[in-house]
């Protein structure tokens, strides 16, 4: 399959709904509003695809974009490739549910991420958080430096409430995270959650969102899920 089918096969499983739904979260045209289960068949017949992967990146068209993430190659991506990506990445669906994941299953995802955060670029910082989320819920603990993620969680602890709004939803997420994905640290990730407390989230012409990592947390202690790893990251 070249550029021009998948474009024409992604417009025929384009639905008015999804659509809207992806407009009011930040995406805006061109897109067709796919639903992502709907792209699985496409993605069967393909495979994995890194020229295509960038062909439909490039497109600008956020159900190409997405679908680029599912069709890459993570390893044959570069630092610079995934700097492009995270450039074009113009809300928080492609940063940190494209990028992010994509960026997850390559060998240079931890060190890609670090200067992501320090960045004060708000999605940039926000896919290096979401991709460490990605990272500790589907690697073993063993793969990761414990140190690190202490001093992690103290930045979050400090810094969360002054972030960009993004950044904070997914510094909130790491909390959760390592509280229930990283053994190590868990019961750290729950004194942070319950140093950091409520999350506001702001968001424009509509409701502010509040999110409390400590219930969430609570929530998989009670259903005995602490520990939990994803099989895969990618769908």
């Amino acid at each position: 399959m070249n550029l021009e089918t998948v474009m024409q096969e992604l417009e025929a499983l384009g639905k008015e709904r999804m659509k809207k739904m992806y407009i009011s979260n930040g995406a805006h045209e061109p897109l067709f509003g796919v639903a992502t289960g709907a792209m699985k068949p496409i993605a069967k017949k393909i495979k994995i695809n890194q020229p295509l992967a960038e062909e439909l990146y490039a497109t600008g068209n956020y159900d190409a974009m997405y679908f680029a993430g599912i069709i890459a190659d993570p390893n044959a991506m570069t630092e610079s490739d995934y700097d492009r990506w995270i450039d074009a990445a113009y809300f928080y669906m492609l940063s940190d549910y494209v990028v992010a994941v994509t960026l997850s299953e390559s060998e240079i995802a931890q060190d890609v991420a670090d200067k992501w955060i320090a960045s004060g670029e708000e999605l940039r910082m926000s896919a290096g958080w979401s991709c460490y989320c990605w990272l500790l819920g589907n690697r073993k603990d063993v793969e990761f430096s414990e140190t690190k993620i202490s001093s992690m969680l103290d930045t979050v602890k400090n810094t969360i409430h002054d972030s960009p709004e993004r950044t904070k939803s997914a510094m909130n997420n790491f909390i959760y995270t390592v509280g229930t994905s990283y053994l190590p640290l868990h019961e750290k990730a729950v004194e942070t959650s319950l140093a950091v407390g409520i999350v506001e989230i702001k968001r424009d012409n509509k409701k502010s969102s509040h999110l409390n990592a400590y219930e969430n947390i609570q929530k998989q202690v009670d259903k005995g899920k602490i520990g939990f790893k994803r099989k895969y990251v990618r769908c």
